[in-house]
């Protein structure tokens, strides 16, 4: 909606200053097809063409103002809720059984999922997804008071996302991560895993204000649960899956035994 109300106010000042579609591109490079499709709301309005746009049809800085709005978003919107709670949270359990869990991610290894997004999504905008992502990371190290614990099943520690090198790179910033005094990292072999950790990553945090959430997501959705019942349940799942992880030595102990294998 965003893309047409702008793509529809680039179309009224246009005809409003008595310029032709062609005449518009042309100025700003493009295509007058493609100046076309931002003005129905098909392509997001570039910078650019509302920069010229501003220029030729003197819309005294109301076009440009609308890029603000136009910026791609930082994370997917069904996770906003919980990416706000998250960097609030002063206790973090995350349980992941396909991924890497995305606070201990690789800034390569988050563009590698971030490029084979589903829906795709332009450059700009994973290119805005992988900065937020490793923005969130940074409370990790800065802020050594939250407690942050991750169990990881072993087909996460294997699943190849970009590649032997990247997944090198990527198992050795869980070592290097679960030497910081905040953070304990957890490997799930597969022998050891319970059926319930089939049903896939689980999330729980605590806020400084005491309260609890769980989060989970799924194929382009997700749920986040505040109803103390509910968060009990899955805590106690959480608690079931961690019990049958290994320890933390063990763990980075199985993680150098896989990188050596890739």
């Amino acid at each position: 909606m965003t893309w047409r109300y702008c793509g529809d106010q680039l179309k009224l000042w246009r005809t409003h200053a008595g310029l032709s579609r062609e005449e518009l591109a042309e100025e700003a490079s493009y295509d007058a097809e493609y100046l076309k499709s931002m003005e129905q709301g098909r392509r997001r309005p570039t910078l650019r063409m509302l920069r010229v746009a501003e220029q030729m049809c003197g819309a005294h800085g109301m076009l440009e103002a609308a890029y603000e709005y136009l910026k791609p978003e930082k994370c997917p919107r069904h996770c906003n809720e919980f990416m706000d709670l998250e960097k609030e949270a002063i206790t973090l359990h995350w349980y992941e059984d396909l991924l890497i869990p995305g606070l201990l991610q690789t800034e390569e290894y988050a563009r590698e999922l971030m490029i084979h997004a589903f829906p795709p999504v332009d450059d700009e905008t994973v290119e805005a997804r992988v900065e937020f992502r490793m923005e969130r990371q940074r409370r990790i190290e800065a802020e050594p008071t939250v407690l942050f614990s991750f169990v990881v099943y072993e087909a996460a520690l294997r699943t190849m996302v970009g590649g032997a090198e990247v997944m090198k790179r990527q198992l050795d910033r869980l070592l290097e991560r679960q030497e910081l005094r905040n953070v304990s990292v957890q490997v799930l072999p597969v022998g050891r895993a319970p059926y319930q950790a089939f049903g896939g990553p689980l999330v729980l945090l605590e806020t400084a204000e005491h309260e609890t959430y769980a989060y989970s997501a799924g194929q382009g959705t997700s749920t986040l649960q505040s109803e103390a019942s509910n968060v009990s349940e899955l805590a106690h799942l959480y608690g079931m899956i961690r019990m049958q992880a290994l320890g933390s030595e063990d763990s980075a102990a199985y993680i150098r035994e896989v990188a050596k294998g890739l």
